[in-house]
């Protein structure tokens, strides 16, 4: 069986992070979203894999290439040359599916590996033209809904459903397996409300016109995440942390304590006085401490320096800084950032309330009582800055000195405390 796996877009929701990184390539836990993805296809047998690519797609070949040296199998590419929808995106793979049986899946998400063996196993019993993955959920008005028959099969599919329908609560985690007939649906689909070929069109031209049959494979208990958020890439770095085990790599200097599974890769100092605390991740060539205090859930990728400041459940990303009495929590850090003495980041409100995050232009209940700041590439801070929680800073951006964080700061912006005219904001070139 062949897979085909969606990574054509921009993950808009995500910026700052994709601003210079596509969404399937921010690392979490040791590896960029997909190749945990594509490491699990692999564990279940799938020896031939086509991306279909578009944003920022150079990023993702020159990482996985032609697949042979690095992971043993056959990685192809497709660029998806307009974003129009999931349907489109699907139609790429005809030629490389070649009549064939093939897995598809969207490369935004993490999902515990077992299920791949899983659903190709109920496939190879049952034979049905498709079948779809589904997980009970508690919020079905978000999903896309998909009501079975009593054998099993699906009957309807409805986006994001009211609560008056009352359809259920098994949604459509983007998992997919089919033979060639979806591309004679795929062909007949036409451009929705959103001006879009959407792939739950196409599946209910499958059974209704071409008297296909899909499957619902409910998964029980097993983890999934549909990453669209910031936080959500912090829900899925302890979901992997926590399956992490010990292994020391780099150099740990006299004085230093290390508590539960802390992974350390090679070249990584650990100087006299730290104390971590797992389960972390910490990458190639990292310098941390002296008196670094490293907290659970922490993911510090690599060439990276973490000096006397705390670090508590953040992802960090390589060519970073956070040297000088800094304390950055439940946040992620994107690369080639240096803060400065002292900069700081709040991460609860003192009301104990929800903390809420722009996204595009929507004011968004992240549904958590800490959460940190979202940092772009390249960005600097002077020294005693300090961040309120739930903010986001843009690439390029310069925080000066003994500044108070209080909105959004766009990308390539001068955001300053003016002595006499108080918080100042300019573009830089």
């Amino acid at each position: 069986m062949k897979a085909v796996i969606l990574t054509a877009g921009e993950g808009n929701r995500l910026k700052p992070i994709t601003s210079s990184i596509p969404k399937p390539m921010i690392p979490i836990a040791g590896k960029p979203l997909l190749e945990h993805n594509i490491l699990g296809l692999i564990d279940a047998g799938i020896k031939e894999i086509l991306l279909i690519v578009g944003y920022k797609e150079d990023i993702i070949k020159d990482y996985f290439e032609g697949g042979k040296d690095r992971f043993g199998i056959d990685i192809k590419y497709i660029t998806q040359k307009e974003y129009l929808g999931t349907a489109n995106a699907t139609s790429y793979a005809k030629k490389f599916v070649d009549n064939d049986i093939f897995m598809m899946m969207y490369g935004d998400i993490i999902v515990d590996p077992i299920i791949f063996k899983n659903i190709i196993n109920e496939y190879n019993k049952k034979k049905p033209t498709g079948l779809i993955s589904l997980l009970e959920v508690d919020n079905p008005y978000n999903y896309g809904i998909i009501s079975l028959n009593k054998d099993g099969y699906v009957r309807n599919i409805t986006e994001k459903p009211s609560p008056e329908q009352n359809l259920g609560n098994l949604a459509n985690i983007g998992i997919y397996i089919f033979d060639p007939l979806i591309f004679k649906a795929i062909d007949k689909t036409k451009l929705s409300i959103r001006n879009e070929y959407e792939f739950t069109d196409s599946m209910e031209i499958l059974i209704t016109k071409l008297k296909g049959i899909i499957l619902g494979y409910v998964s029980k208990n097993l983890y999934w995440n549909d990453i669209g958020l910031p936080w959500q890439l912090l829900d899925a770095n302890k979901y992997l942390l926590n399956k992490i085990e010990q292994k020391n790599s780099g150099v740990i200097e006299p004085n230093v304590y290390i508590k539960g599974n802390v992974y350390i890769e090679e070249g990584t100092i650990i100087k006299s006085g730290s104390y971590i605390e797992g389960p972390c991740y910490i990458g190639k060539n990292n310098k941390i401490g002296p008196n670094a205090f490293i907290r659970p859930y922490s993911f510090i990728e690599d060439n990276c320096h973490i000096g006397i400041s705390e670090i508590k459940n953040s992802i960090i990303l390589s060519n970073t800084n956070i040297p000088h009495f800094n304390y950055v929590g439940d946040s992620i850090i994107c690369r080639n950032v240096n803060f400065g003495a002292g900069t700081k980041v709040a991460n609860l409100r003192l009301d104990n309330k929800k903390i809420k995050v722009r996204i595009k232009n929507n004011i968004i209940d992240s549904n958590k009582r800490k959460l940190g700041v979202i940092v772009g590439s390249n960005v600097k801070t002077g020294i005693n800055v300090s961040i309120m929680c739930g903010k986001k800073i843009g690439v390029n951006s310069c925080i000066g000195a003994n500044t108070l964080v209080i909105e959004d700061v766009p990308p390539n912006t001068l955001y300053y405390q003016d002595p006499n005219k108080g918080i100042q904001s300019k573009k830089l070139r």
